[in-house]
């Protein structure tokens, strides 16, 4: 007795599976300049290292015999893999099969590559292209009733719980709307691709019914939600995307009961840069590159930008010091001066809020105005935003180490650091602080004063100078406020010593509050 004909019916099945939506469909996905999910996840994992979880699941057509006579895909593919050497799950929509729409789907395929996730503990990648799960009206037909939208679903309960478990990545691969992208926009890290990829809460065809006939692309092309916050980065091609995940996940730990694993140690942690005693220029009225600062203080070629289009006053991103994974927030004075905006300080919580989950601890390279002002500025909820990000700031345990690079005025500066607990806090010699800058704050704090002399704007001039003799950091530090002022030469030794002193101090486990997309 043998069961031979049964694994032959078996791998005759399996083969059906992998001809997805037929050669015809698939031609039309390579023509749209995109992979089929089976290519995706090749590209992504490991080479042989993809374990197919229901690759026979599908809709089964019987002859009267009782034989197989055709069998269509469902149009989810999931499994583990693993991702330089790491295990981790992957689910992708199969554009070819019915545009990836819910009426084509099995919904436990999804629930269950959820899941498993959560509760093996494992990162998840999202290859979303299409509905992804969504609605489509063809599937009152198919059920014969209509679906009362609820939080009653299984696979949402599972997607919150891994934000605040493992780490979520999603990468818009293709259109996707409705519940296709809520699972994009869900994640720790998302990407789109340029011209490829679109998102919507509805596309143009149910837009165009409100007055609005758009293109996919002027309507959720990557231009706009890679700018708007929505969607972290922007890729330029799918094998970029997959090259920004693996990057990402490097400095991440599988869950948030482990710790992010040190990197290799192939960079001088006394390693000085002689040009940074330079960097800042004398004149306040100057702007200077921040970025270069960054790359040179952390790890050489480490440094790993999220959201680079949107929130632009604050960079952040991870890096390494002495191998160890950090998080590195950053004002860009050549946004605003570096002031915070409302986005700025949305772009700032999430970020915060990223690094507390997953233990990593956070480089803060300051230079920072205070928030935007303007009507503008009011009418985007600034303050509320901004001290939104304050708050995440303040609760944030993970250690932190700040450098105060220029300005920090007003109550944006000082959120620079969480002063309710330990923090190393360095300046630089061109550190420049206070509740506001001098040069605006003269015509507010003495205006009676400058009013009242003979020649108004000679006294202006006289107050100005006498305030500046006061505004060397070196006149803080006397009070002890900040704690050093250092060569900014020796910005890296500090930090690395810094990433050295946190990393057994880090402990793993759930924190007391979950991330928000």
């Amino acid at each position: 007795m043998s069961w031979q004909p049964e694994i032959e019916e078996l791998r005759r099945r399996e083969a059906l599976g992998r001809v997805m939506g037929g050669p015809e469909k698939v031609k039309r996905q390579h023509d749209g300049g995109k992979l089929t999910v089976r290519e995706r996840i090749d590209a992504l994992l490991d080479p042989g290292s993809f374990h197919e979880i229901g690759a026979i699941a599908g809709l089964a057509g019987y002859g009267e015999n009782g034989g197989l006579e055709h069998f269509t895909p469902a149009n989810f593919v999931f499994g583990r893999g693993t991702l330089d050497g790491r295990r981790m799950v992957v689910a992708g929509d199969d554009f070819t099969v019915r545009g990836g729409s819910n009426d084509a789907s099995i919904k436990d395929k999804m629930i269950l590559a959820e899941s498993m996730a959560l509760k093996l503990r494992l990162p998840i990648v999202r290859l979303v292209d299409g509905t992804g799960g969504g609605g489509s009206v063809k599937t009152i037909e198919v059920k014969g009733h209509t679906q009362l939208p609820g939080y009653e679903n299984e696979e949402w309960r599972h997607m919150v719980a891994n934000l605040q478990t493992v780490p979520v990545v999603a990468l818009a691969l293709g259109s996707t709307a409705g519940l296709g992208a809520a699972r994009v926009a869900a994640s720790h890290y998302s990407v789109m691709v340029k011209e490829i990829s679109q998102m919507f809460v509805a596309g143009p065809p149910v837009v165009k019914r409100i007055g609005e006939d758009l293109t996919k692309n002027e309507l959720g092309g990557s231009a706009i939600h890679t700018r708007n916050g929505t969607v972290d980065d922007e890729a330029e091609s799918e094998a970029d995307a997959f090259q920004r995940t693996r990057r990402f996940l490097s400095y991440l730990p599988p869950s948030v009961y482990e710790l992010p694993p040190r990197g290799a140690q192939d960079d001088d942690p006394q390693r000085r840069e002689e040009w940074l005693i330079e960097a800042v220029p004398s004149d306040r009225r100057k702007v200077y590159k921040m970025r270069p600062i960054v790359e040179a203080v952390v790890d050489r070629g480490s440094f790993f930008e999220i959201g680079k289009f949107w929130g632009r006053g604050v960079i952040t991103g991870l890096a390494r010091l002495d191998g160890w994974p950090v998080a590195v927030m950053a004002s860009d004075p050549y946004v605003y001066g570096g002031a915070w905006t409302a986005d700025a300080s949305q772009k700032v919580t999430r970020f915060v809020d990223l690094a507390e989950v997953f233990h990593l601890p956070v480089v803060h390279l300051v230079d920072i105005p205070g928030f935007m002002i303007g009507l503008e500025a009011e009418k985007a909820a600034t303050i509320r935003h901004g001290v939104r990000a304050m708050a995440a700031i303040f609760q944030a345990r993970t250690p932190w180490c700040t450098v105060i690079v220029r300005k920090a005025f007003g109550v944006a500066g000082s959120a620079h650091q969480n002063a309710d607990r330990y923090g190393l806090r360095y300046a630089w010699p061109s550190g420049d602080w206070g509740s506001l800058p001098i040069e605006g704050g003269i015509e507010a704090a003495y205006r009676a004063e400058i009013a009242a002399a003979e020649d108004p704007a000679a006294h202006h001039a006289e107050i100005e100078e006498r305030l500046n003799r006061l505004r060397s950091p070196f006149r803080a530090a006397e009070a002890f406020k900040p704690e050093e002022v250092i060569d900014p030469r020796d910005t890296r030794p500090l930090l690395c010593e810094f990433a050295d002193l946190a990393a057994p101090i880090r402990t793993p486990g759930k924190v007391s509050f979950g991330m928000r997309p």
